[in-house]
Protein backbone atom coordinates (compact mmCIF):
# COMPACT_ATOMS: atom_id res chain seq x y z
CA UNK A 1 0.00 0.00 0.00
CA UNK A 2 2.88 2.21 1.10
CA UNK A 3 4.78 1.77 -2.63
CA UNK A 4 1.58 2.26 -4.44
CA UNK A 5 1.08 5.36 -2.63
CA UNK A 6 4.26 6.62 -3.16
CA UNK A 7 4.16 5.94 -6.92
CA UNK A 8 0.72 8.10 -7.12
CA UNK A 9 2.64 10.73 -5.45
CA UNK A 10 5.21 10.61 -7.48
CA UNK A 11 3.33 10.80 -10.69
CA UNK A 12 0.98 13.25 -9.81
CA UNK A 13 4.29 15.02 -9.10
CA UNK A 14 5.54 14.64 -13.04
CA UNK A 15 5.67 17.58 -14.82
CA UNK A 16 2.94 17.97 -17.35
CA UNK A 17 5.76 17.20 -20.69
CA UNK A 18 5.37 13.53 -19.11
CA UNK A 19 1.89 13.25 -20.50
CA UNK A 20 3.03 14.27 -24.12
CA UNK A 21 2.13 11.46 -26.77
CA UNK A 22 4.96 9.76 -28.14
CA UNK A 23 6.43 11.23 -31.72
CA UNK A 24 4.79 9.33 -34.52
CA UNK A 25 7.28 8.74 -37.87
CA UNK A 26 4.25 10.37 -39.49
CA UNK A 27 1.16 12.52 -38.75
CA UNK A 28 -2.05 10.66 -40.32
CA UNK A 29 -4.87 12.81 -41.31
CA UNK A 30 -8.07 11.41 -43.07
CA UNK A 31 -9.63 13.89 -45.29
CA UNK A 32 -13.45 13.39 -46.97
CA UNK A 33 -13.86 15.46 -50.28
CA UNK A 34 -16.13 14.24 -53.56
CA UNK A 35 -13.77 12.50 -55.91
CA UNK A 36 -16.46 11.48 -57.84
CA UNK A 37 -19.94 12.98 -58.60
CA UNK A 38 -21.24 16.21 -59.79
CA UNK A 39 -19.60 17.53 -56.62
CA UNK A 40 -16.20 16.82 -57.36
CA UNK A 41 -16.19 20.22 -58.88
CA UNK A 42 -15.43 21.14 -55.72
CA UNK A 43 -13.73 17.70 -54.41
CA UNK A 44 -11.24 17.25 -56.53
CA UNK A 45 -9.60 20.76 -56.41
CA UNK A 46 -9.55 20.71 -52.80
CA UNK A 47 -7.78 17.29 -52.81
CA UNK A 48 -5.68 18.71 -55.63
CA UNK A 49 -4.53 21.72 -53.40
CA UNK A 50 -4.06 19.30 -50.37
CA UNK A 51 -1.09 17.67 -52.03
CA UNK A 52 0.21 21.01 -52.63
CA UNK A 53 0.18 22.08 -49.32
CA UNK A 54 1.32 19.27 -47.98
CA UNK A 55 4.32 18.43 -49.95
CA UNK A 56 5.35 22.14 -49.33
CA UNK A 57 4.86 21.40 -45.77
CA UNK A 58 7.09 18.44 -45.12
CA UNK A 59 9.95 20.09 -47.91
CA UNK A 60 10.14 22.17 -44.52
CA UNK A 61 10.62 19.28 -42.07
CA UNK A 62 6.71 18.86 -41.58
CA UNK A 63 5.11 19.56 -37.99
CA UNK A 64 8.07 19.63 -35.75
CA UNK A 65 10.15 17.06 -38.01
CA UNK A 66 6.75 14.67 -38.38
CA UNK A 67 5.85 14.55 -42.56
CA UNK A 68 1.94 15.11 -43.06
CA UNK A 69 0.33 11.62 -44.35
CA UNK A 70 -3.01 12.04 -45.95
CA UNK A 71 -5.73 9.82 -46.52
CA UNK A 72 -8.62 10.29 -48.78
CA UNK A 73 -12.25 8.94 -48.46
CA UNK A 74 -14.76 9.82 -51.25
CA UNK A 75 -17.80 11.63 -50.06
CA UNK A 76 -19.44 10.20 -53.74
CA UNK A 77 -19.43 6.82 -52.55
CA UNK A 78 -22.21 7.51 -50.67
CA UNK A 79 -23.54 8.24 -46.82
CA UNK A 80 -23.24 4.20 -46.01
CA UNK A 81 -19.87 4.05 -47.69
CA UNK A 82 -18.63 7.11 -46.27
CA UNK A 83 -19.39 6.47 -42.62
CA UNK A 84 -17.73 3.07 -42.93
CA UNK A 85 -14.53 4.55 -44.44
CA UNK A 86 -14.12 7.60 -41.95
CA UNK A 87 -13.84 5.08 -39.15
CA UNK A 88 -11.96 2.74 -40.59
CA UNK A 89 -9.17 5.76 -41.62
CA UNK A 90 -9.83 6.64 -37.91
CA UNK A 91 -9.22 3.98 -35.96
CA UNK A 92 -7.49 1.06 -37.77
CA UNK A 93 -6.21 3.64 -40.07
CA UNK A 94 -4.28 5.12 -37.05
CA UNK A 95 -5.61 9.21 -38.32
CA UNK A 96 -4.78 11.83 -35.61
CA UNK A 97 -7.23 14.04 -37.26
CA UNK A 98 -9.62 14.13 -39.83
CA UNK A 99 -10.90 16.74 -41.99
CA UNK A 100 -14.50 16.33 -42.79
CA UNK A 101 -16.52 17.80 -45.35
CA UNK A 102 -18.27 19.10 -47.88
CA UNK A 103 -21.88 18.10 -47.77
CA UNK A 104 -23.71 19.75 -45.12
CA UNK A 105 -25.53 16.60 -44.56
CA UNK A 106 -22.31 14.42 -44.47
CA UNK A 107 -20.77 16.90 -41.34
CA UNK A 108 -24.21 16.34 -39.43
CA UNK A 109 -23.95 12.82 -40.26
CA UNK A 110 -19.94 12.67 -39.11
CA UNK A 111 -19.97 15.08 -36.56
CA UNK A 112 -21.40 13.27 -33.84
CA UNK A 113 -19.32 10.11 -35.06
CA UNK A 114 -16.03 12.17 -34.58
CA UNK A 115 -17.07 13.25 -30.60
CA UNK A 116 -17.91 9.18 -30.22
CA UNK A 117 -14.71 8.46 -31.62
CA UNK A 118 -12.94 10.88 -30.03
CA UNK A 119 -11.48 11.98 -33.06
CA UNK A 120 -10.93 15.74 -33.59
CA UNK A 121 -12.57 16.44 -36.94
CA UNK A 122 -12.11 20.04 -38.87
CA UNK A 123 -15.63 20.89 -40.45
CA UNK A 124 -13.07 22.15 -43.69
CA UNK A 125 -15.86 22.56 -46.33
CA UNK A 126 -19.38 22.60 -45.32
CA UNK A 127 -21.68 25.26 -44.78
CA UNK A 128 -24.75 24.18 -42.58
CA UNK A 129 -25.09 26.74 -39.58
CA UNK A 130 -26.70 24.07 -37.40
CA UNK A 131 -23.35 21.91 -36.80
CA UNK A 132 -22.93 24.38 -33.80
CA UNK A 133 -26.33 26.19 -33.13
CA UNK A 134 -27.80 22.67 -32.39
CA UNK A 135 -25.34 20.50 -31.02
CA UNK A 136 -21.75 21.42 -28.71
CA UNK A 137 -18.89 19.07 -29.27
CA UNK A 138 -15.62 18.60 -28.36
CA UNK A 139 -13.76 17.03 -30.76
CA UNK A 140 -15.39 19.04 -33.76
CA UNK A 141 -14.36 22.20 -35.31
CA UNK A 142 -14.94 24.36 -37.87
CA UNK A 143 -12.37 26.67 -40.08
CA UNK A 144 -14.12 28.18 -42.10
CA UNK A 145 -17.59 30.70 -41.61
CA UNK A 146 -21.09 29.38 -42.67
CA UNK A 147 -24.11 29.86 -44.12
CA UNK A 148 -25.40 32.81 -42.61
CA UNK A 149 -21.94 34.80 -42.75
CA UNK A 150 -22.40 33.96 -46.35
CA UNK A 151 -25.56 34.59 -46.98
CA UNK A 152 -25.99 37.79 -44.82
CA UNK A 153 -22.99 39.25 -47.34
CA UNK A 154 -24.29 38.56 -50.58
CA UNK A 155 -27.86 40.74 -49.06
CA UNK A 156 -25.67 43.41 -48.11
CA UNK A 157 -23.57 43.52 -50.69
CA UNK A 158 -26.93 43.78 -52.80
CA UNK A 159 -28.25 46.28 -50.83
CA UNK A 160 -24.85 48.57 -50.85
CA UNK A 161 -24.94 47.76 -54.75
CA UNK A 162 -28.26 48.06 -55.86
CA UNK A 163 -30.46 49.57 -53.20
CA UNK A 164 -33.54 50.58 -55.47
CA UNK A 165 -34.71 46.86 -56.18
CA UNK A 166 -38.32 46.36 -55.99
CA UNK A 167 -38.77 42.62 -56.77
CA UNK A 168 -36.51 39.44 -55.98
CA UNK A 169 -36.96 35.55 -57.05
CA UNK A 170 -35.42 32.96 -56.25
CA UNK A 171 -33.89 29.59 -58.04
CA UNK A 172 -32.15 27.33 -55.46
CA UNK A 173 -32.01 23.73 -55.38
CA UNK A 174 -34.41 21.47 -53.97
CA UNK A 175 -32.16 20.47 -50.69
CA UNK A 176 -31.65 21.45 -47.10
CA UNK A 177 -28.79 23.89 -48.80
CA UNK A 178 -30.99 25.55 -51.11
CA UNK A 179 -33.96 25.72 -48.90
CA UNK A 180 -32.15 26.57 -45.58
CA UNK A 181 -29.70 29.44 -46.86
CA UNK A 182 -32.91 31.14 -48.90
CA UNK A 183 -34.53 31.19 -45.43
CA UNK A 184 -31.65 32.80 -43.96
CA UNK A 185 -31.54 35.08 -47.25
CA UNK A 186 -35.18 35.79 -47.04
CA UNK A 187 -34.91 36.48 -43.45
CA UNK A 188 -32.40 39.31 -43.92
CA UNK A 189 -33.93 41.02 -46.60
CA UNK A 190 -37.57 41.39 -44.54
CA UNK A 191 -35.53 43.22 -42.01
CA UNK A 192 -33.36 45.35 -43.91
CA UNK A 193 -35.90 46.47 -47.17
CA UNK A 194 -39.11 44.81 -45.90
CA UNK A 195 -41.00 46.76 -49.05
CA UNK A 196 -39.10 44.26 -50.97
CA UNK A 197 -42.09 41.91 -53.03
CA UNK A 198 -40.79 37.91 -54.10
CA UNK A 199 -42.37 37.28 -56.82
CA UNK A 200 -41.48 33.69 -57.48
CA UNK A 201 -40.01 30.57 -55.45
CA UNK A 202 -37.98 28.05 -57.68
CA UNK A 203 -36.99 24.62 -56.40
CA UNK A 204 -36.20 22.69 -59.42
CA UNK A 205 -35.29 18.88 -58.58
CA UNK A 206 -31.20 18.43 -57.57
CA UNK A 207 -29.06 17.50 -60.89
CA UNK A 208 -31.52 19.20 -62.94
CA UNK A 209 -30.96 19.00 -67.00
CA UNK A 210 -33.45 21.74 -67.70
CA UNK A 211 -34.29 25.26 -66.34
CA UNK A 212 -36.44 26.44 -69.34
CA UNK A 213 -39.69 26.33 -67.45
CA UNK A 214 -38.24 28.25 -64.50
CA UNK A 215 -36.72 30.89 -66.92
CA UNK A 216 -39.77 31.20 -69.44
CA UNK A 217 -41.82 32.10 -65.58
CA UNK A 218 -39.07 34.55 -64.91
CA UNK A 219 -39.20 36.21 -68.17
CA UNK A 220 -42.78 36.65 -67.77
CA UNK A 221 -42.16 38.14 -64.08
CA UNK A 222 -39.58 40.17 -64.74
CA UNK A 223 -37.92 40.20 -61.04
CA UNK A 224 -35.61 42.88 -60.70
CA UNK A 225 -32.91 40.54 -58.73
CA UNK A 226 -32.81 36.45 -59.23
CA UNK A 227 -31.14 34.73 -56.33
CA UNK A 228 -29.58 31.19 -57.26
CA UNK A 229 -27.14 29.86 -54.52
CA UNK A 230 -27.09 26.60 -56.37
CA UNK A 231 -23.32 25.48 -57.14
CA UNK A 232 -21.59 23.07 -59.47
CA UNK A 233 -23.29 21.87 -62.83
CA UNK A 234 -26.81 23.14 -61.39
CA UNK A 235 -25.35 26.10 -61.56
CA UNK A 236 -23.66 26.34 -64.57
CA UNK A 237 -26.71 25.09 -66.60
CA UNK A 238 -29.13 27.23 -64.92
CA UNK A 239 -26.75 30.23 -65.80
CA UNK A 240 -26.26 29.38 -69.21
CA UNK A 241 -29.53 28.28 -70.18
CA UNK A 242 -30.39 31.61 -68.98
CA UNK A 243 -27.80 33.74 -70.57
CA UNK A 244 -28.66 32.01 -74.09
CA UNK A 245 -32.58 33.16 -73.66
CA UNK A 246 -31.12 36.52 -72.27
CA UNK A 247 -32.54 36.52 -68.79
CA UNK A 248 -29.28 38.05 -67.82
CA UNK A 249 -30.21 41.12 -69.70
CA UNK A 250 -33.24 41.98 -67.71
CA UNK A 251 -32.66 41.03 -63.84
CA UNK A 252 -29.73 40.96 -61.66
CA UNK A 253 -28.58 37.76 -60.73
CA UNK A 254 -26.91 37.18 -56.99
CA UNK A 255 -25.30 33.83 -57.04
CA UNK A 256 -23.23 33.48 -53.33
CA UNK A 257 -21.03 30.22 -54.54
CA UNK A 258 -20.77 31.25 -58.36
CA UNK A 259 -16.95 32.03 -57.63
CA UNK A 260 -16.40 28.42 -58.40
CA UNK A 261 -17.94 28.42 -61.68
CA UNK A 262 -16.28 31.78 -63.42
CA UNK A 263 -13.48 29.57 -65.50
CA UNK A 264 -16.28 27.01 -66.50
CA UNK A 265 -18.64 29.74 -67.28
CA UNK A 266 -16.15 31.36 -69.53
CA UNK A 267 -18.19 34.27 -72.18
CA UNK A 268 -21.80 33.08 -70.44
CA UNK A 269 -21.35 35.39 -67.71
CA UNK A 270 -22.00 39.06 -68.44
CA UNK A 271 -20.79 41.71 -66.70
CA UNK A 272 -22.49 43.11 -63.83
CA UNK A 273 -23.88 40.25 -61.81
CA UNK A 274 -23.42 39.74 -57.76
CA UNK A 275 -20.90 37.12 -57.47
CA UNK A 276 -19.95 35.65 -53.89
CA UNK A 277 -17.05 33.57 -52.97
CA UNK A 278 -18.00 31.65 -49.67
CA UNK A 279 -15.01 33.27 -47.57
CA UNK A 280 -12.65 35.72 -49.02
CA UNK A 281 -11.20 33.07 -51.74
CA UNK A 282 -10.24 34.65 -55.17
CA UNK A 283 -7.59 33.73 -57.02
CA UNK A 284 -7.15 37.68 -57.64
CA UNK A 285 -7.54 38.72 -53.62
CA UNK A 286 -7.15 42.33 -53.68
CA UNK A 287 -5.09 42.04 -50.16
CA UNK A 288 -3.36 39.11 -50.84
CA UNK A 289 -2.27 38.82 -54.84
CA UNK A 290 1.00 40.71 -54.25
CA UNK A 291 2.40 38.19 -51.21
CA UNK A 292 4.93 36.10 -52.64
CA UNK A 293 3.82 32.69 -50.45
CA UNK A 294 0.26 33.83 -51.90
CA UNK A 295 1.86 34.16 -55.79
CA UNK A 296 3.61 31.00 -55.43
CA UNK A 297 0.76 28.85 -54.34
CA UNK A 298 -1.21 30.20 -57.62
CA UNK A 299 1.74 28.97 -59.94
CA UNK A 300 1.89 25.97 -58.04
CA UNK A 301 -1.55 25.07 -58.20
CA UNK A 302 -1.48 26.31 -62.47
CA UNK A 303 1.29 24.40 -63.40
CA UNK A 304 -0.73 20.89 -61.41
CA UNK A 305 -4.13 21.37 -62.58
CA UNK A 306 -4.18 24.32 -64.96
CA UNK A 307 -6.88 25.98 -63.95
CA UNK A 308 -7.12 28.85 -61.44
CA UNK A 309 -7.54 28.18 -57.96
CA UNK A 310 -11.62 28.28 -56.14
CA UNK A 311 -13.10 28.44 -53.00
CA UNK A 312 -12.44 24.34 -51.90
CA UNK A 313 -8.74 25.40 -52.41
CA UNK A 314 -8.46 28.18 -49.80
CA UNK A 315 -10.84 26.07 -47.64
CA UNK A 316 -8.69 23.35 -47.87
CA UNK A 317 -5.62 25.73 -47.39
CA UNK A 318 -7.40 26.89 -44.38
CA UNK A 319 -7.84 23.81 -42.76
CA UNK A 320 -4.54 22.53 -43.09
CA UNK A 321 -3.07 25.78 -41.77
CA UNK A 322 -5.60 25.62 -38.59
CA UNK A 323 -3.87 22.00 -38.13
CA UNK A 324 -0.19 22.80 -38.27
CA UNK A 325 -1.28 25.59 -35.48
CA UNK A 326 -3.02 23.89 -33.84
CA UNK A 327 0.08 20.98 -33.35
CA UNK A 328 2.76 24.17 -32.96
CA UNK A 329 0.73 26.27 -30.26
CA UNK A 330 0.24 22.70 -28.07
CA UNK A 331 4.10 21.62 -28.59
CA UNK A 332 4.93 25.10 -27.93
CA UNK A 333 2.68 25.70 -24.80
CA UNK A 334 3.14 22.40 -23.18
CA UNK A 335 6.82 22.07 -24.12
CA UNK A 336 6.82 18.59 -25.64
CA UNK A 337 7.97 16.73 -28.93
CA UNK A 338 4.39 16.10 -29.32
CA UNK A 339 1.50 16.51 -28.17
CA UNK A 340 -1.58 14.19 -26.53
CA UNK A 341 -4.89 14.44 -28.14
CA UNK A 342 -5.92 16.99 -24.43
CA UNK A 343 -3.20 18.79 -25.27
CA UNK A 344 -4.10 19.11 -29.12
CA UNK A 345 -7.26 19.91 -28.26
CA UNK A 346 -6.80 22.80 -25.96
CA UNK A 347 -4.89 24.34 -28.57
CA UNK A 348 -7.43 24.74 -30.79
CA UNK A 349 -9.38 27.17 -28.31
CA UNK A 350 -9.30 30.53 -30.04
CA UNK A 351 -7.18 29.47 -32.02
CA UNK A 352 -5.68 31.56 -34.66
CA UNK A 353 -4.25 30.62 -38.16
CA UNK A 354 -4.34 32.21 -41.77
CA UNK A 355 -4.61 29.83 -45.03
CA UNK A 356 -4.64 31.92 -48.05
CA UNK A 357 -6.82 34.10 -47.52
CA UNK A 358 -7.58 36.93 -44.05
CA UNK A 359 -6.29 35.41 -40.89
CA UNK A 360 -9.11 33.31 -38.83
CA UNK A 361 -9.64 32.77 -35.76
CA UNK A 362 -11.86 29.86 -33.66
CA UNK A 363 -14.85 31.11 -31.52
CA UNK A 364 -15.97 29.44 -27.98
CA UNK A 365 -18.40 27.27 -30.08
CA UNK A 366 -15.88 26.18 -32.46
CA UNK A 367 -16.78 28.10 -34.75
CA UNK A 368 -14.86 29.89 -37.03
CA UNK A 369 -15.03 33.05 -37.95
CA UNK A 370 -14.02 33.92 -41.47
CA UNK A 371 -14.28 37.07 -43.70
CA UNK A 372 -16.47 37.23 -46.55
CA UNK A 373 -15.79 38.56 -50.60
CA UNK A 374 -17.80 39.79 -52.91
CA UNK A 375 -17.91 41.44 -56.08
CA UNK A 376 -19.61 42.21 -59.66
CA UNK A 377 -18.86 40.40 -62.57
CA UNK A 378 -16.98 42.02 -65.41
CA UNK A 379 -16.01 40.92 -69.10
CA UNK A 380 -12.63 42.89 -69.40
CA UNK A 381 -10.54 40.62 -71.79
CA UNK A 382 -7.84 40.25 -69.46
CA UNK A 383 -9.20 36.33 -69.07
CA UNK A 384 -11.53 34.12 -70.97
CA UNK A 385 -14.06 34.16 -68.45
CA UNK A 386 -15.25 37.20 -65.68
CA UNK A 387 -13.87 38.70 -62.61
CA UNK A 388 -14.53 40.88 -60.20
CA UNK A 389 -14.78 44.44 -59.77
CA UNK A 390 -16.01 46.74 -57.14
CA UNK A 391 -15.72 43.88 -54.56
CA UNK A 392 -16.25 44.45 -50.65
CA UNK A 393 -15.07 41.76 -48.02
CA UNK A 394 -16.90 42.40 -45.07
CA UNK A 395 -15.20 41.24 -41.74
CA UNK A 396 -16.57 37.70 -40.47
CA UNK A 397 -17.35 39.05 -36.89
CA UNK A 398 -19.94 41.17 -37.85
CA UNK A 399 -21.94 38.28 -39.91
CA UNK A 400 -22.32 35.92 -37.27
CA UNK A 401 -24.94 35.73 -34.23
CA UNK A 402 -23.37 36.19 -31.00
CA UNK A 403 -22.55 32.91 -28.87
CA UNK A 404 -25.59 30.63 -28.02
CA UNK A 405 -28.18 32.58 -30.40
CA UNK A 406 -29.68 30.67 -33.53
CA UNK A 407 -28.96 32.18 -36.95
CA UNK A 408 -32.53 33.23 -38.05
CA UNK A 409 -33.76 34.27 -34.37
CA UNK A 410 -30.78 36.55 -34.37
CA UNK A 411 -31.42 37.82 -38.11
CA UNK A 412 -35.03 38.45 -37.08
CA UNK A 413 -33.81 40.75 -34.33
CA UNK A 414 -31.89 43.06 -36.74
CA UNK A 415 -32.41 46.44 -37.94
CA UNK A 416 -32.52 48.02 -40.93
CA UNK A 417 -29.56 49.78 -40.40
CA UNK A 418 -27.41 46.70 -39.85
CA UNK A 419 -25.96 47.04 -43.60
CA UNK A 420 -24.52 50.39 -42.62
CA UNK A 421 -23.35 49.02 -39.87
CA UNK A 422 -20.71 46.58 -40.63
CA UNK A 423 -17.25 46.70 -41.32
CA UNK A 424 -16.10 46.55 -44.90
CA UNK A 425 -12.97 47.10 -47.15
CA UNK A 426 -13.44 47.77 -51.17
CA UNK A 427 -11.30 47.77 -53.58
CA UNK A 428 -12.47 48.77 -57.31
CA UNK A 429 -10.62 45.45 -58.57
Amino acid sequence: MKNLLTMTMLCAGLPFAALAADKPETLKIGMTTFLTGPASVFGVPARDAMNILVENINSEGGVNGVPIEVTYIDEGAGAEALTSEYRRVAQSGGAEVMLASISSGNCQTLAPLAEDLKVPNLMWDCGTQRIFEENSYDYVFRTQGNATSEMLAAVTYLLKTKPDFKTIAVVNQDYAWGRDSWDIFYTALQVMKPDVEVVGEFFPKFGAPDFSTEISRLQALRPDVILSTSWGADLDTFVQQAFQRGLMNTSTFVLPLAESSLERLGSSLPAGHIIGARGDHYFLHPERRDDADFKSFMEQYKQATGDIPVYPVFHASQAIAALTAAYDKAIAENGVDWPSKDQLLAAFEGLEFQGLGRSLHLREDNQGVESQLMGTSVQNGDYPFATLENIMIFDGEDLLPPLGEVSLDWIKGLDAGFADSLTVSTYEK
